[in-house]
Formats: structure tokens, sequence, C-alpha cells
């Protein structure tokens, strides 16, 4: 490739910036949880109802004793998998790096509402889990790339579909993957701030 065409290469690329990332996330989240909304209603079901908290902490055990599975599979997987099989381009470390802790759990918190009331309260009383679980699969394009986290995030949300199944509230999965998404959040800025 001549310097010409690689200048040109790198003037048409758009470099992702960090208000960008965040308002892209938000927007996407907004959608969302929009769709997952006029989706439940359009089943004939009220989508406060799928978020009134249950009586007993059972749905605890269930989001908490799966994100512990979770993160132990997670875990070997950093030990035995190779890293540029694991890589996501950056994005969770862009992300996560610079934010304060409050942010990093306001942003754990509306993930894990806005996908979870679409993706098991609305498409898995569609489609199942395994269905749902595909889409969940393909919507983090940015796994796609590797098989190994492709296929852990298929595993991971059929498994929240299960715990959705198992405990009969949607509450079980919105606690998992908060779970998920804060500590990692955590632990993703602890690094980067370790490498600086």
């Amino acid at each position: 490739m001549t310097n010409n065409k690689k200048n040109k290469n790198r003037r048409g690329a758009v470099r992702l910036t960090d208000g960008m990332l965040l308002a892209n996330l938000y927007l996407t989240q907004g959608l969302t949880l929009l769709v997952g909304t006029v989706w439940i209603l359009l089943q004939g079901r009220n989508p406060l109802h799928l978020l009134e908290l249950p009586a007993g902490p059972e749905f605890l055990y269930w989001g908490f004793g799966f994100a512990a599975i979770m993160f132990f599979v997670d875990f070997l997987m950093t030990v035995w998998g190779r890293e540029e099989d694991l890589d996501d381009g950056g994005i969770n470390a862009m992300l996560f790096r610079s934010r304060p802790l409050w942010h990093i759990f306001v942003i754990a918190a509306m993930v894990s509402i806005c996908e979870e009331l679409l993706f098991r309260g609305a498409i898995q009383y569609h489609l199942g889990p395994y269905w749902t679980s595909i889409l969940f699969a393909l919507i983090h394009i940015r796994y796609l790339k590797h098989w190994l986290p492709t296929a852990w995030v298929f595993a991971s949300s059929y498994g929240l579909g299960w715990i959705y199944l198992q405990s009969g509230t949607l509450w079980a999965p919105i606690v998992c993957h908060f779970l998920i998404d804060f500590i990692s959040g955590i632990m993703i800025k602890r690094r980067e701030q370790k490498e600086q």
C-alpha cells in the first residue's frame, strides 16, 4: 500500500472518543429500554409488573450465585485462554478506566435493567432462552471476531435466562448482570490505573 493510501485510510477512520462512547452507550440503552417496554406492552403485559420486587430474598441467591459461577469461569478463561482471543478491541477499558465509582455503578445498573427487560422480559417470553441468547451474543458485536468470548456471551445469556425461569423474577438476572458489569468495571479501572 502506498503512503498516500495509508494516509487516506487514517484520515477516513473515525476515532472513538470518550464522549462518543458514552453517548453511544446511553443512546443504545435508551433504545433498548424503549424497544423492550413497547414489546412487552404489545404482548399484553405490564413492564412495571415485571420490575416489581419479589417478597422474599431468594432472587438474590440466584443472582449472586450465578454471578460467582460466571466470575469463576471467566477467571479460568483468562488463565487458560490466549489474550488475543479475549480482546474486545479495548472498548471496555476505554469505557471504565477513567470513570469514578459512582458512574460505573450507574452504567452497570442502567445496562442490567435495560438489557434484561428487553432480552429476558420481552424476547425470551417469545423465543425462549436459546434463541434469545443467540440474539444477545449477536448484539455484542465487538466479541464476534473471536469464538471464545462469543460462546461465553451466549452461555452467560442462557444462564441468565435459566435463572429467570428458576427464580420467577426478572430481578435475579438483573442482579447477576449488574454484579458482573459493576465488578468487572472496577477491576478494569484498577488494572488500567496500575498499567499507567
